[in-house]
């Protein structure tokens, strides 16, 4: 994907985040969400420190070659583990220092356009560093959409019943990882959307008999990320 795509998807991913919780209370943003053990505001911080490593990282950028992709980032990140579990932990009592969950707010509309902006002034050839790796740009933009758009969908439940889903240009970018991420030979089953594969293959709703039998041998690749 070139980097204008890569900006234009970011944007759309947290224009997307920021539809969702933007008008939310205080009540509004301790409800759950399918990440479990978090709340919306919880979630939020979460994403917003992606924001902040993403203005952090491209003013960062250093000499290449790449040592990973927006796909081949994502298998040092396995689903379920101590350490995420470690984390998850860490971000509710820093969610939980905030006076009120609305600061969180304040804060990611601040920072996620911010973030945005860095983006798009971004060199398109050049290659920054982080999480120990070095990606191109349109790589490490890509691997920061595919986050939002996966924990915007964790936004989407019954307790949020009016939130907007995730644009179509975000969804792309995170379902292309997905596919990535599979065996060549894997075929998603016909009755997927692509909501439905992006939480089946994060683990947030689990495989059917009938999705095991579809995927055969690749069913045991799920879920390919947490």
């Amino acid at each position: 994907m070139s980097t204008g795509r890569s900006h234009a998807a970011l944007a759309q991913a947290y224009d997307g985040i920021t539809a969702v919780v933007g008008d939310l209370d205080d009540a509004g943003l301790q409800q759950a969400t399918r990440c479990q053990g978090w709340l919306v505001a919880d979630l939020l911080l979460h994403v917003l420190g992606d924001a902040q490593r993403a203005l952090v990282t491209l003013a960062s950028q250093v000499d290449g070659p790449a040592d990973t992709d927006d796909v081949s980032y994502w298998r040092d990140f396995p689903a379920g583990g101590e350490e995420a579990a470690r984390h998850a932990w860490w971000v509710r009592r820093s969610a939980a220092a905030f006076d009120r969950p609305t600061g969180i707010v304040q804060l990611w509309r601040e920072t996620a356009p911010a973030a945005v902006r860095a983006a798009a002034s971004a060199n398109p050839e050049g290659y920054v560093t982080t999480q120990g790796h070095v990606l191109r740009v349109p790589d490490f933009l890509a691997t920061l959409t595919t986050e939002a758009v996966v924990h915007h969908l964790d936004l989407l439940t019954p307790a949020l019943p009016d939130a907007p889903p995730p644009d179509p240009l975000a969804v792309r970018v995170a379902v292309a990882t997905m596919d990535g991420l599979l065996s060549d030979d894997t075929v998603r089953p016909a009755a997927w959307d692509d909501h439905d594969f992006l939480l089946k293959a994060t683990g947030r709703v689990p495989l059917t008999d009938r999705d095991r039998l579809e995927l055969g041998e690749s069913a045991g690749w799920f879920p390919l990320l947490g």
